[in-house]
C-alpha cells in the first residue's frame, strides 16, 4: 500500500483547519445572530381544549304574554278585586264599575244575559224541537195526499156512479114535488090574489119548483168534466202541499238526531253577546298572569279606553335578539344560550332558542333577523324590561387540537404555522375545522400538543435562510394526521 504524499497531508491539514474555524468560530457568531434575531418573536403551545362559537347581541326581557288593560265603558270604579304583585287566573274579574253609573243597557245585559242561558239550557235538555217537527211532517203528508186525491178527481166527472144515481133519485123527487104542487095550484089559480088557500098552494109551488131547480143543477154539475179553474186550482193546491212537505222533510231530517247544532251555536252566540254587554262593567283578566301595574282606585271616575292595569305572564322570560343575516343560518331553534344583565352584577344566566324568524328585517346597517330566547333558569332578579347580553353557542367541541388563528398563515393555497425547534424554525402544513374568534380546529396535519408555534409569523427572519438548529435544512413538516 503506497503511503499518502506530502501533498495529501497538507491538503488534509488545510481542511480540517478550515472545520476547526466553522465549528469554534463561525457557527457559534451565527447561532448567535439567530437567537437574537428570534427574542422578538411571539410564540404558544399547541394544545387540547374546547371550541366554542358563538353569536352575540343584545336583547330585551320580556314576559311571556302582556296585556295593558283598559275600561270598556265610562263609569265610576267602585271596587279594586286585587293588588300589585297579586297573581291572577284567566277570566278573573279584577275590577269593577258601580251599578249606578252604567248606562240602562249595560244594567239590563244582566236580565238578557239570565235568558239567553235559560234558553240554551231549555234547548239543550228539551226534545220538544224534535217532537213539533215529526208532527208538523205527519201534518204535511196528509195535506199532501189529500191534495193528490183532489187533483186526481178532477180527471174524471165530479161525482161518483152512486153519487150520481142518489143525485137523479133526488131530481125525480123535486119532479113529481113540482107536478104536485103545480096540480094543486091549478085548484086555486082563479081565486083572488088575497085568498089564503091560493097563497098557500103558490107558497109550496115556489118551493117546489126552487127545489127541482137546484137538483136539476147538481145533477147536471156532478155528470160534467171539471173547468180550467178548478184544474188550475187542485194544480196549485199540489204544488203548495208539496213545498209543505219538503219543508217538513227538511227539518225532521235536521233535528230528529236532537237538537239542531245551528240552532246551539245561534243559542250560544245571543249568550255569548250578552254576557260582552254585561262584562263591559269589569276588567277582566285575559289569561294567567300577574299583576305588574295598577291605575285605578275606588270613585275614580273613568271613561272608555283608560289604562286600569297590566298583567304579565311570568311563566316564560323571552329575550328576542336581532341577529345579522350573515350569522342567521349558524341558528337553530334549540341552541344553547349564555346571557347576562348589566343590572344583575356577576351573575350568569343560561337559555336556549325557541324561535328564528324566517323573514328578515331592513334596518340601517343592513338586513336582521328576530331571534327569540327563553331563560331556562331565571330568578325574580330578572325583570321585564331589563337589557340583556347574548350569546347564541352554534356548536361546542370538545378535546380538539387548538391553534390561535393569528398563527395560520396562507401560503400557495395552503394553511401553514411555523414550529419553533431549538433555535430555528420550520413551517408546517396544517387543515383547519370548525373556528372561532380566536382559535380554529386543527384536522390534520404534522403538529402536536407541546409543540411551540409562531404568533407573529410575519417578523419571522429570512425564510429562504432557515436558521441552523434541530431540524434545520430538513423537508417542511406536514401530511400526516393528528
Amino acid at each position: 500500500m503506497k503511503k499518502p504524499s506530502k501533498k495529501f497531508w497538507i491538503i488534509a491539514g488545510i481542511v480540517a483547519a478550515v472545520v476547526v474555524i466553522l465549528v469554534f468560530v463561525v457557527l457559534p457568531t451565527f447561532t448567535a445572530q439567530a437567537s437574537k434575531e428570534l427574542e422578538g418573536l411571539q410564540t404558544a403551545v399547541i394544545n387540547r381544549g374546547n371550541l366554542i362559537a358563538e353569536v352575540g347581541g343584545t336583547g330585551t326581557v320580556q314576559a311571556n304574554q302582556t296585556a295593558q288593560l283598559i275600561w270598556q265603558t265610562s263609569g265610576r270604579v267602585g271596587t279594586v278585586l286585587v293588588a300589585l304583585e297579586d297573581t291572577v287566573e284567566q277570566d278573573q274579574q279584577l275590577a269593577e264599575l258601580t251599578e249606578s253609573s252604567l248606562s240602562q243597557g249595560i244594567i239590563l245585559a244582566e236580565a238578557d244575559l239570565v235568558d239567553a242561558r235559560r234558553n240554551l239550557d231549555d234547548l239543550l235538555a228539551s226534545n220538544a224541537s224534535t217532537a213539533r217537527a215529526q208532527l208538523t211532517l205527519a201534518q204535511a203528508e196528509i195535506a199532501m195526499e189529500d191534495a193528490l186525491e183532489d187533483r186526481e178527481s178532477k180527471t174524471y166527472q165530479r161525482a161518483s156512479s152512486a153519487t150520481l144515481n142518489g143525485i137523479r133519485a133526488d131530481l125525480i123527487l123535486a119532479q113529481q114535488d113540482l107536478d104536485d104542487a103545480e096540480e094543486f095550484y091549478s085548484a086555486f089559480e082563479d081565486s083572488a090574489e088575497d085568498d089564503v088557500g091560493r097563497a098557500s098552494a103558490l107558497s109550496r109551488l115556489s118551493n117546489a119548483q126552487k127545489a127541482y131547480d137546484r137538483a136539476k143543477y147538481n145533477l147536471e154539475y156532478a155528470i160534467a168534466l171539471p173547468d180550467i179553474n178548478e184544474v188550475s186550482e187542485s194544480d196549485a193546491k199540489v204544488e203548495v202541499a208539496e213545498a209543505g212537505l219538503a219543508d217538513a222533510q227538511r227539518e225532521w231530517e235536521r233535528v230528529k238526531e236532537g237538537t239542531d247544532s245551528d240552532d246551539i251555536a245561534a243559542a250560544e252566540a245571543r249568550l255569548a253577546a250578552a254576557q260582552a254587554s254585561y262584562d263591559l262593567r269589569y276588567i277582566i283578566a285575559p289569561f294567567a298572569g300577574t299583576v305588574t301595574d295598577i291605575d285605578a282606585l275606588p270613585g275614580d271616575q273613568v271613561t272608555a279606553g283608560a289604562f286600569s292595569m297590566r298583567i304579565d305572564d311570568l311563566s316564560r322570560m323571552l329575550v328576542n335578539v336581532d341577529v345579522p343575516e350573515v350569522d342567521i343560518n349558524q341558528i337553530e331553534v334549540g341552541q344553547p344560550v349564555r346571557l347576562s344583565f348589566d343590572a344583575i352584577q356577576g351573575e350568569q344566566y343560561n337559555g336556549k332558542v325557541v324561535k328564528v324568524a324566517r323573514v328578515g328585517t331592513v334596518t340601517q346597517s343592513g338586513v336582521d333577523f328576530t331571534v327569540t330566547i327563553e331563560l331556562t333558569d331565571p330568578d325574580e332578579l330578572v325583570l321585564p324590561g331589563m337589557t340583556a347580553a347574548v350569546n347564541i353557542i352554534t356548536y361546542e367541541l370538545e378535546d380538539v387540537l387548538l391553534v390561535p388563528n393569528r398563527a395560520v398563515q396562507s401560503e400557495d393555497g395552503k394553511q401553514v404555522v411555523y414550529i419553533l425547534d431549538g433555535d430555528g424554525y420550520m413551517p408546517v402544513n396544517i387543515t383547519l375545522g370548525a373556528s372561532q374568534d380566536s382559535y380554529s380546529q386543527v384536522l390534520s396535519g404534522d403538529l402536536q400538543t407541546g409543540d411551540t408555534i409562531v404568533i407573529n409569523p410575519s417578523e419571522l427572519p429570512n425564510q429562504s435562510l432557515p436558521l441552523p438548529g434541530p431540524g434545520s435544512g430538513g423537508p417542511m413538516r406536514g401530511g400526516g394526521g393528528l
